[in-house]
């Protein structure tokens, strides 16, 4: 079919029309640019005014003329982004895997962080001091329930000191050498913990037998313990120092008092050594053992108590100065008898 002949053929004319406007729009416009192109400013330049007129003109045809450029430039955005969206989001993932693989090492190290502060300021009245360590589970010892310590003679632990995790005590050293140390642990069989009850000061012996939750022995006294009283050690027999928290008490399913064991809130990986012997390692011996006699100056008996009477002390004699030795006079010589004469008879 001829192009006349076609419905389309009438649109040859207004095609042609605006064609003939668009260019007598972009010659306008190109003079009024290049009218404007001057470093004079409005007060002095001769073209002042044509310049003011063609900013305003060419403002809005700018605008026109951009907002096509604008939507195909969208379009191919749009396009780009649908083409490459496979790569895109494979980028995506690997980005986030990355996040979430450094979100757990912070996670976890502030939760290391955490515990660092809370074991690092664990204190004991009377304050003792203290080793930190990291323990990892006995597999081969002598102990069903023990850990090793990374702790040892070299840092001043000796057999018998108490070790306390951030949350509460954890047990005894049992063994000790250079560079390490045997930590026997208050679940064991072997394990024996002289305990008080916090409320009544009720004493009894924690027992372990294996199990997550030891036994409380030998309690004294009525009604010593309820359920949730707070369970410390007492210091009897110098083992221990007194305070130490221990866990709370709880009734087993055998009917037996037992005891929730504090420790047990966090992994026992990082622990607290205190260099703890005996009660006598707590003070100053040579001040202790320095004892004055008390002094009774300023002394008042107590109302209605007479004075009891003292003897009166004699009064010193004044002392005179004593004479000094007399020579001795020389003794008499004694004097040759001589023969008397002899008296007459009558």
């Amino acid at each position: 079919m001829p192009l006349r002949e076609s419905p389309l053929g009438e649109l040859k004319v207004p095609l042609a029309w605006t064609a003939a406007v668009a260019l007598a729009v972009a010659l306008l416009a190109a003079v009024i640019l290049l009218l404007s192109d001057r470093r004079e400013t409005f007060q002095e330049e001769a073209y002042g005014v044509s310049r003011q007129v063609g900013d305003a003109v060419v403002a809005p045809v700018g605008e026109v003329l951009s907002t096509p450029l604008g939507w195909i430039r969208g379009g191919v955005d749009h396009v780009r982004g649908y083409f490459f969206a496979v790569s895109e989001n494979r980028r995506l993932k690997a980005e986030l895997a990355e996040a979430r693989r450094w979100r757990d090492v912070a996670l976890a190290q502030a939760d290391v962080n955490e515990r660092y502060k809370a074991l690092l300021g664990l204190k004991t009245d009377p304050p003792v001091p203290m080793v930190a360590a990291r323990t990892i589970t006995d597999a081969r010892g002598p102990f069903a329930n023990s850990r090793l310590a990374n702790a040892g003679k070299e840092r001043g632990v000796r057999i018998g000191n108490p070790v306390m995790s951030e949350t509460g005590l954890v047990g005894r050293v049992v063994g000790v050498t250079n560079g390490a140390s045997r930590v026997l642990l208050l679940t064991d069989i072997a394990a024996r913990t002289p305990v008080m009850i916090d409320r009544t000061n009720a004493r009894a012996i924690l027992t372990g037998d294996g199990g997550p939750n030891p036994k409380l022995e030998y309690l004294r006294g009525r009604d010593p313990v309820r359920e949730g009283d707070r369970v410390v050690t007492s210091g009897d027999g110098g083992i221990f120092p007194r305070g130490l928290p221990v866990g709370v008490a709880v009734k087993g399913l055998d009917g037996r008092w037992r005891v929730a064991l504090a420790s047990d809130r966090a992994p026992i990986d990082y622990v607290q050594i205190l260099l703890f012997q005996d009660f006598s390692q707590l003070v100053d011996r040579e001040e202790l053992n320095r004892t004055q006699p008390p002094s009774m100056a300023g002394y008042s008996p107590p109302v209605g108590i007479a004075p009891t009477p003292q003897a009166p002390s004699a009064a010193p004699r004044p002392q005179t100065p004593s004479p000094a030795p007399a020579t001795p006079a020389p003794a008499p010589q004694a004097q040759e008898a001589q023969p008397q004469p002899a008296e007459p008879n009558p």
